[in-house]
């Protein structure tokens, strides 16, 4: 018994070891342009999704300010993103559910939550931070389809 004892450490190190080999690619910087593994191009893809998620996040930002003293406008607002977001969730799930069989599913997600990100900024900015009148947009028209 003390014998078994005496290799517990050993052994708890060796069953995490699967778990230090998932978590490292989190810690080491992909150069996306040289993406070439599935879990490369899939990390490339998250982080373009967490960058458009950034940039919606800023148009509604600036959309709330703009409408500050308009209650029933930040309403609808508030409720239209919520619904957009459970609309989005569920519509990218049923794309990685078409694609589930193969590697390339978690691209497929990325993407659709990427494409789904970007229109909703455009719309956003259409509707809240633009003017009838031709004028200076609040902020900068978003691009709805990724730069080459």
């Amino acid at each position: 018994m003390v014998n078994q004892l005496r290799h517990l450490p050993a052994w708890l190190t060796l069953a995490c070891l699967p778990l230090a080999a998932c978590a490292a690619p989190e810690a080491v910087k992909v150069d996306c342009a040289e993406a070439i593994s599935t879990l490369e191009i899939n990390q490339c893809a998250q982080a373009e999704v967490q960058q458009a998620e950034q940039q919606l996040e800023d148009y509604l930002s600036a959309a709330r300010q703009r409408y500050a003293q308009d209650s029933e406008a930040l309403t609808a607002l508030q409720s239209a993103q919520q619904s957009w977001g459970q609309f989005r969730q569920e519509h990218c799930a049923a794309v990685y559910s078409l694609w589930r069989e193969g590697s390339i599913r978690g691209l497929m997600h990325n993407q659709c939550m990427l494409q789904q990100t970007r229109q909703r900024t455009h719309d956003v900015w259409q509707v809240y931070l633009t003017s009838m009148d031709n004028s200076t947009p609040v902020l900068p028209e978003p691009a709805v389809e990724a730069a080459e």
